[in-house]
């Protein structure tokens, strides 16, 4: 263990890191000229060297290796359940495209949704089921791809649809009694879960109404004539019927994961029922050979045009060719540039971690929080911080609300107000950022970069806002009884006597 790193450490090291990811997003570039070029735009190497710089300065105040290696360990075990429902949505992507399931959604789809109201009906939609699951990444990864093909469809372009997407799914994560972050969040702050759904409302439904508002506008003011090619979308739907056998029963495979979700069975066990039906369905439905699936499962379906609709030409042709842009996705093997993006990023946040250079970062900010407003507001940008550092949605809850918890506590401020902040930025900036785990996934499973999509993920954008504006103006900041906040004096007064007594034995 070594010694306290000062904050000014801390912070070159921090700015060194948003630097090295700004070159290799090509920001540099943008701001500064051609000098700073980047040949390959890649996150992996900038985040290695991130931690090398991290790991160079934790030596230097003390910390043997030895340490900050088991600090990079005890990060990625936190996220190993998050890699592997990766993994499982890869392969469930793939197994639901040769089963003609994604096809199918998107087949009744493009009959159903209007350009005018696509928006709306895709944040509201994902919403919906992430509420009812859990999960905003099961969400994207299955409803988003069909909702995206939609978009294409309907002529909808991707990134506001993919903002669409995400701004629902990530109200219903955060919502959610069965989301992990939903229920992290109260755990650290000293709250109960329900409290902490209830309390959320206040912040959540303003957001989500806002959002759904926008999109209206947007998709009124961009399409509200129905500016969408009909005859394009009448040959991808009839491409479709020709390349599958397309039926409502199809359906029943994303209805099922919802409803294994929703009974509370474990995600990864809910998805993988989701791949064997889809693998069943593929077999009794599309014909797949069984000596097909292993292939399809890891490097995913391979959509061949249908050569009677590319003989016809004109608009039936190229609906071939959107059909193979839309219908190709590597399945597992596609979801391993993101898991290795994921293990780079926990390299870098583990050794800041491990080393208290977060920490620091974080106990510097909170001296700035000179009334409930501000502390509001450096709680939500320390958890944006972390995000940005440790590529972590789960350290952008757990760090700030270890840190900030005994100042709401001696506001005498409920914990929900503190967990309501963690959420309100810990959990919905998370996709927003490209290195994060949760952007990297959104982009993977979507086919659009976060820096794109970003603009147009209103509910994401607009709740940390909100958070703060309840801060300043006091509205809905509830205060603990005297009784409870006595309750908790006594418990920090016994747990220093028991640290005391721990480190005089």
């Amino acid at each position: 263990m070594g010694r306290k790193i000062p904050m000014w450490q801390a912070a070159c090291v921090m700015l060194f890191a948003v630097l090295m990811l700004m070159y290799a997003v090509g920001l540099l570039e943008m701001l500064f000229g051609d000098a700073w070029h980047c040949a390959n735009p890649d996150l992996h190497v900038p985040l290695v060297i991130a931690a090398v710089a991290a790991a160079i300065v934790g030596k230097l105040n003390g910390y043997k290796w030895e340490y900050m290696e088991q600090a990079v360990v005890n990060t990625i075990s936190r996220t190993m359940g998050a890699i592997l429902i990766l993994l499982i949505v890869g392969m469930l992507i793939g197994s639901w495209l040769a089963a003609g399931i994604i096809p199918a959604m998107i087949y009744y789809g493009l009959s159903m949704l209007s350009p005018g109201i696509f928006l709306f009906a895709a944040c509201l939609i994902c919403g919906i089921v992430a509420l009812s699951t859990g999960t905003s990444w099961g969400t994207a990864g299955t409803l988003g791809v069909a909702f995206i093909g939609i978009a294409r469809g309907l002529g909808i372009p991707e990134p506001m649809a993919a903002g669409a997407i995400i701004s629902g799914g990530y109200f219903g994560d955060k919502m959610s009694p069965m989301s992990d972050t939903t229920n992290l969040a109260p755990a650290v702050a000293g709250t109960t879960l329900f409290e902490h759904v209830r309390h959320q409302l206040w912040t959540a439904v303003p957001a989500l109404v806002i959002a759904l508002i926008g999109y209206l506008v947007i998709g009124f003011a961009t399409h509200g004539s129905g500016t969408a090619d009909l005859d394009s979308i009448s040959a991808l739907r009839e491409g479709i019927a020709a390349s599958f056998n397309v039926n409502p029963v199809l359906l029943l495979a994303p209805l099922l994961v919802i409803v294994v979700i929703a009974l509370k069975i474990p995600a990864l066990p809910g998805l993988s029922a989701g791949v064997a039906l889809g693998i069943a369905f593929g077999v009794v439905f599309q014909g797949v050979a069984i000596g097909d699936l292993t292939d399809i499962l890891h490097y995913g379906y391979a959509y061949e045009a249908n050569e009677a609709m590319v003989a016809l030409g004109g608009a039936a042709e190229q609906a071939q060719y959107d059909l193979e842009y839309l219908l190709e996705h590597e399945a597992m093997e596609g979801m391993l540039w993101t898991v290795s993006l994921i293990l780079c990023a926990m390299v870098f946040g583990g050794i800041m971690d491990g080393t208290g250079m977060l920490a620091s970062i974080a106990s510097g900010l909170l001296k700035a929080a000179k009334n409930t407003g501000a502390l509001v507001l450096v709680t939500v940008c320390s958890c944006f911080v972390v995000n940005l550092l440790a590529a972590d949605q789960y350290l952008a809850i757990i760090l700030p609300g270890k840190m900030y918890r005994e100042a709401f506590e001696d506001r005498k401020l409920d914990g929900k107000n503190l967990s309501r902040c963690l959420e309100g930025s810990g959990t919905v900036t998370s996709p927003l950022i490209p290195w994060n785990s949760c952007g990297a996934t959104m982009s993977s499973f979507l086919g659009v970069s976060s820096g794109q999509y970003f603009r147009f993920a209103f509910f994401n954008l607009v709740t940390p806002l909100i958070n703060i504006i309840y801060g300043y103006t006091n509205f809905t900041m509830v205060k603990m009884t005297d009784e409870r906040y006595e309750k908790i004096l006594k418990q920090r007064e016994e747990s220093r006597k028991e640290e005391l007594a721990a480190l005089e034995g």
